[in-house]
């Protein structure tokens, strides 16, 4: 089983909605990638962890994602701990784009995911879901007579 481990501000910084809502509300940009990405991993068999810089604000809810706070150090900081710690760090995949954890996560032989690939990856997958919950939302026969069936 892979585990993923994410960083949280920068995977925000990449995603512009986001970006734009954690300028006027921090704890809300960290809520809603939580959510987001507890719906694109809902349906994957793998462990996910979500590193934020800083200490918790009010707790986020999710039903698949451990968030941790990297307190008084930095979320690099504690990203590079777990992965040392990690007794297969072959079954890593980290989400960063900071160079420093980007080059340490691929001398420990983990697989690196810059954060602007997945940002796009995680964003088309939702954008699919929104089309299939509209799909699901027309009745059969209106999609009949829309094709002249």
């Amino acid at each position: 089983m892979k585990t993923y481990f994410i960083d949280g501000n920068n995977l925000i910084g990449k995603i512009k909605s986001l970006r734009d809502l954690q300028q006027k509300d921090k704890q809300s940009s960290r809520e809603k990638l939580a959510h987001i990405l507890d719906r694109y991993f809902i349906t994957r068999r793998n462990k996910v962890v979500l590193f934020f810089d800083g200490h918790p604000n009010t707790a986020i809810n999710t039903s698949k994602i451990k968030i941790v706070y990297s307190e008084n150090k930095t979320a690099d900081e504690l990203i590079r701990n777990e992965i040392e710690r990690n007794k297969n760090p072959r079954n890593l995949i980290v989400i960063t784009s900071d160079h420093p954890i980007m080059d340490f996560s691929r001398a420990c032989h983990c697989e690196v995911i810059q954060s602007n690939i997945f940002a796009a990856e995680i964003l088309k997958s939702k954008t699919l879901d929104e089309e299939e919950e509209i799909k699901k939302s027309i009745p059969d026969d209106d999609i009949k007579k829309l094709f002249g069936i």
